[in-house]
C-alpha cells in the first residue's frame, strides 16, 4: 500500500497564489492525469474549490475531500473530517492513494507518505501564498529525475520522483 504526494512547484517552492496555481503548464496537467488516473486522490476543500467546475470531480478517480465543515458536500466528492480518515478510505479502494493538496493536507500526510511526485517548474512566483512541503533529506531520496524539458510556452520543467525511507 502506497501513499504518494503529488504537486508542481516553482523553483522558489511556490505552489499557489490566491487559491489558484500560478502557472499554466499543459504538460504537467497531462502528467498528473497519467500518474493519478485510476487511483483515489485526497485533497482539501479549498483545493476542490480551486478545480474548474468541469473537472469536479476529477474523472476516473475517487475524490476524497477533507473538510472541517461537516455540512459541506459536493457531487462526486466523498467527504472526510481529517486526512487520516481520507487516506484510510482511499487505501480501502486501491493500493495507491495520491495526496494532491493543499498545503495543510500535505503537511498532515507527510509522515505517512511513501513517495512524492514533484514537477519542478523553472520560474519564481513573487506573490505566492502557498508553498510546497519540505522533503527532509534525511528521510527522502531522489529516485528519478526526468531531466529538464521545455514547454512550447518556453517554460522549463522536470518531473522528479522521491521515495521515503521507512
Amino acid at each position: 500500500m502506497t501513499i504518494a504526494l503529488i504537486w508542481a512547484q516553482a523553483a522558489d517552492g511556490a505552489i499557489g497564489r490566491g487559491g489558484d496555481i500560478p502557472w499554466h503548464l499543459p504538460e504537467d496537467q497531462r502528467y498528473f492525469r497519467k500518474i493519478t488516473g485510476g487511483h483515489p486522490v485526497v485533497m482539501g476543500r479549498r483545493t476542490w474549490d480551486s478545480l474548474p467546475a468541469r473537472f469536479r470531480p476529477l474523472p476516473g478517480r475517487a475524490n476524497l475531500v477533507v473538510t472541517r465543515n461537516g455540512q459541506w458536500s459536493a457531487d462526486g466528492a466523498q467527504t472526510h473530517a481529517n486526512v487520516r480518515d481520507a487516506l484510510d478510505a482511499g487505501l480501502h479502494l486501491d493500493d495507491t492513494v495520491f495526496v494532491m493538496g493543499g498545503g495543510e493536507i500535505y503537511g498532515a500526510a507527510m509522515e505517512s507518505a511513501h513517495e512524492a511526485y514533484v514537477t519542478e517548474i523553472d520560474l519564481e512566483v513573487s506573490d505566492a501564498d502557498t508553498w510546497a512541503p519540505a522533503l527532509d533529506p534525511g528521510r527522502w531520496s531522489l529516485e528519478s529525475d526526468g531531466g529538464w524539458l521545455e514547454s512550447p510556452t518556453g517554460v522549463r520543467y522536470r518531473f522528479l520522483r522521491y521515495s521515503a525511507s521507512p
